[in-house]
């Protein structure tokens, strides 16, 4: 069954990359792939079959021969002159990222960040998908948030355990990050996205991914400095 909004895998797999991208991409270059298999979901729900650097560049605010190197460095894509097969090329991404596949996470904390997160997964019908929700307040287990049953703190362990789990997101107060990430690993968690903001001590072979929103605020609060003209505002020259 294919995912709402996502494009279908296409019947055609000959032109699908081999293991070699593995040794080849960069941490900059990963980030980047959910970027173009945005835009190629969108060009596809809007039936443009065959596209090109130069459109995907338009979409994206990248240039075309980033997108043309990424793509290179994935397998041998796109024909001179014609283009990108939209489809085979919006699978073959999402096979690289492994989202032809289910990717379970485990959610700590169910306050406003971890439901409104929690909410949108549930939303987007995409992998990965939030399996399992934990939360230490008694009034927030049991609650539903997007299909998922938030469960007491205490069965973190042997829920992620036997569901599988390896990627888990923290949305929890920063004196409470630390001993979550610590359980996590314990249970075989290896791949962490962190919105506490907190700096985590964590075994090595353990990737975290940390986003401080309101570090991110603090720093656009640069450009509203009234010094800081605004790109083609009344400041330029």
């Amino acid at each position: 069954m294919v995912s709402q909004g996502a494009v279908p895998a296409p019947r055609d797999r000959r032109s699908a990359p081999s293991g070699g991208w593995r040794k080849t991409l960069s941490d900059v270059a990963v980030r980047r792939l959910p970027v173009y298999l945005r835009a190629l979901n969108e060009l596809h729900a809007a039936g443009v079959e065959i596209t090109s650097s130069a459109e995907l560049a338009q979409k994206t605010g990248l240039t075309s021969e980033q997108i043309r190197k990424d793509l290179a460095s994935l397998g041998g894509f796109g024909t001179r002159g014609v283009g990108y097969r939209t489809a085979l090329l919006a699978a073959s991404i999402r096979a690289v990222l492994g989202l032809d596949r289910e990717v379970p996470v485990a959610l700590v904390g169910a306050g406003h960040l971890g439901t409104a997160f929690a909410r949108y997964n549930h939303a987007r019908r995409q992998q990965p998908r939030i399996y399992a929700i934990f939360d230490s307040d008694p009034a927030k287990v049991g609650l539903e948030i997007g299909g998922t049953t938030v469960q007491d703190i205490s069965e973190l362990e042997p829920t992620v355990r036997r569901l599988g789990i390896r990627l888990a997101v923290i949305a929890v107060p920063a004196a409470a990050a630390q001993e979550v990430a610590d359980q996590l690993v314990r249970a075989g968690c290896d791949v962490l996205l962190n919105f506490a903001p907190v700096r985590l001590a964590l075994p090595e072979g353990v990737r975290v991914h940390n986003v401080d929103l309101a570090m991110e605020l603090e720093s656009l609060a640069y450009y509203v400095r009234p010094e800081v003209a605004p790109r083609g505002g009344a400041g330029g020259s």
